[in-house]
């Protein structure tokens, strides 16, 4: 599904830190994708509430993941995701929109696991 910048940049005009950090990442050149297909927001809830409790095992908390997975879970119908990774390359943003795209049902801030070259 091809989405303009500033279509999305309005879908993630939200009150919430995590789509406001997603919104100055757009808005600062980062590269986005959003998905064609869809699938059950409760399956997307499942997967990122175990990875949630992995990396708390870590003593990561990841901005609005917990959030995201209790919204996934009310929305209970099909979303369509997306990825907007910030020009510094430091965070990955993951957002989720109704089926039809035309509203955010959930955004968190993940940071990238960049490997050090050894060289």
């Amino acid at each position: 599904m091809t989405v303009e910048r500033h279509l999305l940049e309005k879908l993630l005009a939200g009150d919430d830190e995590a789509s406001a950090a997603a919104l100055a990442a757009l808005r600062s050149g980062a590269t986005y994708s959003v998905w064609d297909t869809t699938h059950p927001a409760e399956q997307h809830a499942g997967v990122f509430a175990r990875r949630l409790r992995r990396m708390r095992l870590h003593g990561v908390e990841p901005l609005g993941l917990e959030r995201m997975v209790q919204l996934l879970r009310d929305h209970g119908r099909p979303v369509r995701g997306g990825l907007i990774d910030s020009a510094d390359q430091k965070w990955t943003f993951l957002c989720y929109f109704t089926e039809d795209g035309s509203a955010l049902v959930a955004c968190a801030r993940l940071q990238r696991w960049v490997e050090r070259s050894p060289l």
